[in-house]
């Protein structure tokens, strides 16, 4: 049968390890040697995963003089997990409070609001007065033409 390759996520995850079990620092030319031998990484895919990884801030990268130095230690990556759990518990409880608030909100506006016989005809009244108010401002621009101090404007 023939051998699957690995996913680009697979690949993340071993080279990680790498970093991880041997908690030290490598060189470009160091991790393709070892990322084939020991985690099955291809070589051509080496350098793509590694940047990868250094974009996404879980490995960090430093040029001393003319090299590349890569590394990424537990510690770090653990630390970076808890902040990002508190920073999300954070936004959870405000959001909470806020939904809470929302709640609070939405049943302090329904007082009042209770669909009553009383109400129903307040509204039945209120649209017939809108509507009386709109064919009044229409006849009066019927008659706008005929207004003095329109016509007064128009010989000035």
């Amino acid at each position: 049968s023939k051998k699957k390759g690995l996913s680009f996520e697979e690949k993340r995850v071993r080279m990680m390890e790498i970093f991880f079990e041997t908690k030290d620092v490598f060189q470009l030319k160091d991790i393709e040697k070892i990322a084939p031998k020991e985690k099955g990484i291809t070589s051509m895919s080496v350098k793509e995963i590694l940047q990868s990884l250094v974009d996404d801030g879980m490995v960090d990268t430093d040029r001393i003089g003319t090299s590349n130095y890569f590394w990424a230690f537990p510690s770090k990556a653990l630390h970076t997990r808890k902040r990002k759990l508190e920073e999300l518990e954070s936004q959870f409880a405000e959001s909470s409070q806020k939904k809470e608030a929302l709640q609070k909100s939405i049943e302090k506006s329904k007082v009042g609001r209770e669909d009553t016989a009383e109400r129903a005809a307040l509204i039945e009244e209120l649209a017939a007065l809108r509507q009386k108010k709109e064919q009044l401002k229409a006849e009066i621009d019927k008659y706008r033409e005929c207004d003095p101090d329109v016509v007064e404007e128009m010989r000035k």
